[in-house]
């Protein structure tokens, strides 16, 4: 039997088992994938822990920066922004490599492809990112792909963005910041938003636009899937906009990691079946 796992801290709450099993059972394979509460001082254990039996690892919060520098190799896209999501486990012989990747930049785009975004005629694209955390830096890269390059990043906190920015200058963009009190005003001339916010961070963005009242006519992701829909994309759909569901994010984002794991294409349609399942229980 072959073995992949999700890790981080906590976990107990990670779709990931459900569309990874899901994907196995479709493709027939004999694998096993479960969840593993890491920390951020006990990856490098776990990592020397793992036989060669075990192909690879999805990694969320707060994991994703720290693997870096336990990798043999990162893949260049990971390497730009700063945050592998996806481990390689590859053995050959005795010897094992350890490959970093990054699938939220695929999961961004597919999601928001999915969900209509077409660029606007005749200008550029102004695209605006909620929070300056490791999927923050996936989104800008994200943006890239989508041939966006004006972005402004809302933020709690201008101090710690230090990390986003470094990402942003390997990744050839100057976005503007700015702070997330401001968000009512900015957002309302965005053509994508996309809120990287963990938790109920974005019900205080969702208070103020419905406040001011102003229509939101853009796309909005939210990456937050729980509940369904958040209070932040209530708003924006009352204000006239279009949402994508943070949980396409997610499914988009662990199809690719099942096929970098298992040199499979993911079976979508079984893993998005299993996925709503799962969701409507939960609920």
């Amino acid at each position: 039997m072959k073995r992949a796992g999700v890790l981080g801290h906590p976990i107990e709450h990670s779709l990931s088992p459900v569309l990874h099993r899901a994907a196995y059972a479709a493709l027939g394979l004999d694998w096993h994938y479960d969840r593993h509460d890491v920390p951020e001082d006990g990856l490098s254990a776990f990592l020397e822990s793992c036989g060669p039996e075990w192909m690879g690892l999805s990694l969320t919060m707060p994991l994703k920066q720290t693997i870096l520098s336990m990798c043999d190799h990162v893949e260049p896209l990971a390497e730009v922004v700063g945050a592998v999501n996806t481990v390689l486990l590859q053995t050959s012989g005795r010897v094992r490599t350890v490959v970093g990747a990054n699938t939220d930049v695929h999961g961004i785009v597919a999601a928001v492809r999915e969900a209509g975004y077409v660029a606007p005629d005749g200008r550029r694209a102004r695209a605006v990112v909620l929070g300056a955390g490791a999927t923050a830096a996936s989104t800008l890269a994200a943006l890239g792909e989508l041939g966006i390059t004006d972005a402004s990043v809302l933020v709690r906190s201008l101090a710690r963005t230090g990390s986003l920015r470094r990402a942003a200058h390997r990744m050839g963009v100057e976005p503007t910041f700015g702070r997330l009190d401001d968000a009512p005003a900015v957002l309302a001339d965005a053509d994508l938003v996309i809120s990287t916010v963990p938790g109920t961070g974005g019900d205080a963005v969702a208070e103020g636009i419905a406040a001011r009242g102003a229509e939101m006519p853009g796309l909005l992701l939210d990456v937050v899937y729980d509940p369904r829909p958040t209070p932040l994309q209530s708003a924006w759909l009352s204000l006239g906009g279009t949402s994508a569901p943070g949980e396409r994010m997610l499914l988009h984002q662990a199809a690719e990691q099942v096929r970098l794991m298992t040199g499979h294409p993911a079976p979508l349609g079984a893993m998005s079946d299993a996925l709503e399942a799962e969701l409507a229980a939960r609920a």
